[in-house]
């Protein structure tokens, strides 16, 4: 039995446990505070909620610092624990990957059982980041091989060089760069994301006035349509506009799809980060901040971008490369 712990924010953690579980070895068992998607074929272990007090502002929420999130006597932190724990004792799992928390990480490795961390870019050299990476029996970058320093700024070799670098996850397969062939207009879409847009019905309103050559379609469930498997709208377009979260960028970069990316606040700097490794000499136009005036030559200037050049990004294998690492964890010395 293998464990696999999805967070809770947004959707690209349980976008990529969809993706990744069915190349995992022996049956795997969600554990999310998410529910139990449709399309997940094992176990699922429904944990409680531990962020819904009324608030959290004279509560211990980090432990003075070493934890990122452990608010003193807050029932759903107490219930979700108990509940990982129990679950660990009935079932004894060969390994529990975890993406992510550092407190779900150390909790697994108490019980004695192997942790398989995935972590995301950003500034990740704070104490609960340190000290989750340092228990983690192993350490998996969705990037590429080379990149970690990169999309890892600062952190101390120690841990940087344990991770295996394996490429984005995308959900989607990977699929060559098709345009139609004799479109008047050039098409673009703006991808929206679940974690909190930086876009506004203005921003959006005012890109499409200095665009008027151009197709625009929004894709985001507060500021246009909303579709829960987007592909093909993103493989129909020349140029796709997003923030640069894990899941959004991954299934661009599947798709071959030339890009501008506008990084968003997120923690640890991730998306900014992000942004800044993108600027070197991948199909991306990258900018600061969504911008007011021209949209027209921002386009323009993704519409040049190869696509092709995302193979190098997302090639395909990242879920047969992640299976690998919880293989040579579960059974040390295997050739996977």
């Amino acid at each position: 039995m293998i464990g696999y712990y999805v967070h809770h924010h947004g959707t690209g953690h349980l976008h990529r446990a969809l993706t990744v579980a069915p190349h995992l070895p022996g049956p795997v068992t969600g554990l999310s505070s998410l529910a139990r998607p449709e399309a997940w074929t094992g176990p699922w272990v429904q944990l409680p909620r531990d962020d819904e007090a009324a608030a959290y502002d004279d509560a211990d929420v980090t432990s003075s610092g070493l934890l990122h999130w452990v608010p003193r006597q807050d029932a759903g932190l107490r219930h979700r624990m108990s509940t990982i724990s129990a679950w660990i004792e009935q079932h004894e799992p060969a390994a529990v990957v975890v993406d992510q928390s550092v407190e779900v990480c150390l909790l697994v490795r108490l019980h004695g059982v192997p942790v398989v961390a995935l972590t995301a870019p950003g500034r990740r050299t704070d104490p609960p980041h340190l000290l989750g990476f340092g228990a983690a029996d192993a350490l998996v970058g969705p990037w590429p091989t080379g990149w970690t320093d990169r999309l890892l700024p600062g952190l101390p070799g120690i841990h940087a060089d344990r991770f295996a670098a394996v490429g984005a996850v995308s959900r989607f397969p990977v699929a060559p760069r098709h345009v139609p062939a004799h479109r008047a207009r050039p098409h673009v879409v703006l991808l929206g994301g679940t974690g909190g847009d930086g876009f506004t019905r203005e921003s959006i309103a005012r890109a499409r006035e200095q665009t008027p050559g151009w197709d625009w379609s929004v894709l985001s469930r507060t500021l246009g349509s909303w579709h829960a498997d987007p592909s093909a709208v993103v493989a129909d377009a020349d140029v796709v506009v997003l923030h640069p979260g894990q899941n959004a960028l991954a299934e661009v970069a599947s798709l071959r799809v030339p890009a501008i990316v506008v990084p968003a606040a997120r923690p640890f700097d991730e998306q900014h980060v992000t942004a800044a490794a993108l600027a070197d000499g991948w199909p991306a136009v990258v900018l600061d901040t969504v911008p007011d005036l021209g949209w027209r030559d921002l386009l323009h200037e993704a519409l040049l971008l190869d696509g092709e050049g995302w193979s190098r990004w997302c090639d395909g294998d990242a879920p047969r490369r992640i299976a690998a690492v919880v293989e040579q964890v579960v059974s040390p010395g295997s050739t996977a």
